[in-house]
């Protein structure tokens, strides 16, 4: 059969593009796989931070939390080279500023000054939008805050081992206050209650009221942020029964502990710290963790926490990965002693 001179240039032409059309497929593809390859090598070069750095404060401005963040800020500028700025994310007990940050891009240009309320949200809260354990990489636990337990005045108790001895005569009729079910102060005095074989009736508040209904007695024992205790301790508005540390605090030196004042063991403290999003850079959690701890240490950085009443940590990301882990495992074990029911 006779092809015609049309015919063949036309199948030429075809079997011509189909070659070029594969080979220029083929080029394509390895140097997209060449371009995957070397994308992760060429961005863990980078100097980081490539951008402005923000530390995401769950809390509102004024808060221990938020003066620890700006003390950081300002100090981090100048050793990143590259601006730090605090952005105060309020609500849901702390968790919108937590998912904010946990959903961030894992590049530590957006990290979060955790509070204590991370292993103490999954007690109060039926959903929290992330997980703790899980969805944040450790940098470092800054300082830990306790409290003070206070007691009204016309309650016949001045020290703990004479409360444990009322409450025992006296089931349930002791009214200790606290700023809602599942927060610190409202763990704490569970903790107490479970450690001393004592029972005592929880009145929650919705906010800091319960230091007012406490001064004038409505209720008798709380557990308060120790420098707001002890504004009104040294006047006698209220009786300091021992702080919630495992020691003495530097600031009421003079108060004892509740562990050295009978109730051997006992610890519940408020903490920050500094924590990233899950799967930052190795590089980059050892380089926040080398700045943050270097100007935590400085002596007018401690300075102005001790005078707030914080005690200084500073640790390594591992350490504070294993205090949020075992943080959350004791007061779930509170909570479900307690009877306490997410809501």
């Amino acid at each position: 059969m006779k092809i015609s001179g049309r015919v063949t240039r036309c199948i030429t032409r075809r079997i011509t593009g189909r070659v070029y059309a594969a080979a220029f497929s083929a080029t394509c593809c390895s140097a997209l796989a060449l371009a995957v390859a070397v994308t992760p090598a060429f961005a863990a070069d980078q100097p980081y931070p490539q951008k402005p750095v923000r530390i995401v404060v769950p809390t509102a401005s004024g808060g221990a939390g938020d003066i620890i963040a700006r003390l950081l800020a300002q100090a981090l500028t100048t050793r990143l080279g590259r601006q730090v700025v605090v952005e105060n994310r309020t609500g849901a007990g702390t968790m919108i500023g937590g998912e904010l940050v946990a959903k961030s891009p894992a590049d530590g240009h957006t990290l979060l000054m955790g509070l204590s309320t991370l292993a103490t949200n999954p007690t109060a809260y039926r959903k929290v939008p992330y997980d703790a354990l899980r969805d944040f990489a450790p940098v470092t636990q800054a300082v830990i805050m306790p409290n003070l337990i206070a007691m009204h005045p016309s309650v016949p108790a001045r020290t703990v081992r004479e409360w444990i001895a009322l409450a025992r005569a006296r089931p349930g009729e002791i009214l200790y206050a606290s700023s809602g079910i599942g927060t610190n102060p409202h763990l704490t005095m569970e903790l107490f209650s479970n450690m001393a074989q004592i029972r005592m009736t929880h009145v929650p508040y919705k906010s800091s009221t319960s230091m007012i209904d406490l001064i004038a007695g409505h209720v008798a024992v709380s557990s308060v942020p120790i420098l707001q205790a002890m504004q009104h301790t040294r006047d006698g508005r209220l009786r300091a029964l021992g702080v919630t540390s495992a020691t003495r605090v530097a600031i009421a030196a003079d108060i004892p502990t509740i562990a050295e004042s009978g109730l051997p063991g006992f610890e519940s403290v408020q903490w920050y710290g500094l924590l990233a999003p899950a799967a930052t850079p190795r590089e980059i959690i050892e380089r926040l963790h080398r700045e943050v701890t270097a100007i935590l240490r400085q002596a007018d950085v401690q300075a102005r926490l001790a005078a707030d009443g914080a005690e200084l940590v500073a640790g390594t990301p591992e350490a504070f990965a294993q205090t949020l882990r075992s943080e959350t495992d004791k007061w779930a074990r509170v909570a479900k002693a307690a009877g306490i029911v997410p809501e």
